[in-house]
């Protein structure tokens, strides 16, 4: 099964988040359901059915302490003319989570993460950007670089399974680790 572990962000910011994803309805780009976005910690790609307990019990040796994340401002990978992902930036003691969820699961033979890790959660992913559409583009995401879409407590991680379908991905929480 695809499998990841995530943050999920809390339900009181889907209006938020729809709101900031409205303002690119005239681009036709693969919008996240807004109940569904979440900060991906680690991708962990595709893992046997059978080590699902194997991790969830790696993750529960995960070593951090709750914390306040301020998520703010939009932003694109890889670059704003060239732009595959948008996503809203967060602020928090995420690096600390990552470590320590990377830690619990190096006994794992999982693919190397091939970028630094960014804490972000992906609003939309883009196949195509119109030439004559690019400017109207750079000018929303620059009117967005500093929306501010709310505090939010960090108290757990999740292993999650992720069903790709036409119509979008579909995600099960697995296991959940409460942090400490």
């Amino acid at each position: 099964m695809r499998a990841f572990i995530a943050v999920d962000l809390p339900q009181e910011f889907n209006d938020k988040v729809a709101d900031v994803q409205s303002k690119f309805n005239d681009f036709k780009f693969k919008f996240v359901d807004p109940g569904i976005v979440h900060i991906t910690v680690r991708f962990l790609g595709d893992v046997p059915d059978d080590k699902i307990p194997d991790i969830s019990r790696a993750l529960d040796s995960v070593k951090c302490e709750p914390f306040e994340a301020h998520v703010k401002g939009v932003g694109v990978f890889p670059k704003p003319k060239f732009t595959k992902v948008i996503w809203l930036g967060c602020e928090g003691n995420f690096d600390k989570l990552y470590e320590s969820v990377t830690d619990s699961l190096s006994s794992f033979e999982f693919e190397p993460n091939l970028h630094r890790f960014s804490a972000h959660a992906t609003l939309a992913r883009v196949k195509y950007l119109p030439r004559k559409k690019k400017t109207e583009f750079l000018e929303i995401l620059d009117e967005l670089k500093d929306v501010d879409i709310g505090v939010m407590q960090v108290d757990a991680v999740k292993l999650k399974k992720s069903v790709l379908t036409p119509q979008g991905p579909l995600y099960e929480t697995l296991h959940e680790v409460s942090l400490k």
